[in-house]
């Protein structure tokens, strides 16, 4: 590829990178604060942005610009080994939209956020007792684990391939041979997405939490009451 032939293009819309990076903070926001029953509230305001923008993300797979919608990246078991080969061995062509292996990575979160969200909610509700939450903290650490894995992937593939992929997805732009025009940028739809998410997280914040947790409690009321339901737990056990 020639530098004469490069050019900056708008690969990514605003809705893309704001999905994409507020998807990040509230999961790890969640992950983070899953074991402090103080501030549960915050834990449980995550994950309700996780499933909001799950949902989302499956609409602007069918109606988004180009690159956002999923026939853009439905890549198959073999162009999958055949990127990662081409890593291996430093000749990869270019991806305007996204990788091969990075979208086994979007397909595997869009899996796993809606089961997180789902059983974190069951849990939360009491609902499924402690097999209910071990299967939360397992998905969870599952995707953890795919969220290392996937940046590792995008540190490789920024060094081979030459491209600043984390840049990209803050700016929307890729330094291209192969494409000849911007996609649109979507920015009304971007923008009510990140008015909608600081709206939520501020009155939710500014409530003190009664905006997430069921009528009736705080999230105080709520540490006390997990305490005492664990105490009885353990008493119980001792008992038997």
């Amino acid at each position: 590829m020639s530098n004469e032939t490069v050019v900056r293009r708008r690969v990514w819309d605003l809705p893309t990178r704001v999905f994409h990076w507020a998807l990040a903070f509230s999961f790890f926001g969640a992950y983070l604060l899953a074991e402090s029953e103080r501030v549960r509230h915050l834990h449980v305001m995550f994950g309700y942005t996780v499933l909001a923008l799950t949902l989302f993300r499956l609409l602007w797979g069918f109606i988004g610009t180009r690159y956002a919608r999923f026939n853009s990246f439905a890549f198959g078991p073999r162009a999958v080994f055949g990127h990662l080969r081409g890593l291996v061995r430093r000749e990869v062509p270019e991806h305007v939209g996204h990788t091969p292996a990075g979208s086994w990575a979007i397909w595997l979160m869009l899996l796993l956020a809606p089961i997180t969200a789902f059983t974190g909610w069951f849990n939360f509700n009491e609902i499924g007792g402690e097999g209910m939450e071990e299967v939360h903290e397992i998905v969870a650490n599952v995707w953890l684990l795919m969220v290392l894995i996937h940046v590792a992937g995008v540190i490789v593939s920024t060094v081979v391939e030459r491209q600043n992929l984390a840049r990209s997805m803050i700016t929307g732009y890729k330094a291209l041979a192969g494409v000849s025009e911007n996609v649109r940028n979507a920015a009304v739809v971007g923008v009510l997405m990140l008015t909608g998410i600081v709206g939520f997280w501020a009155a939710t914040m500014l409530s003190g939490g009664a905006l997430v947790l069921p009528a009736g409690t705080d999230s105080t009321h709520a540490a006390h009451a997990s305490h005492a339901k664990r105490l009885s737990l353990h008493e119980h056990s001792v008992d038997d």
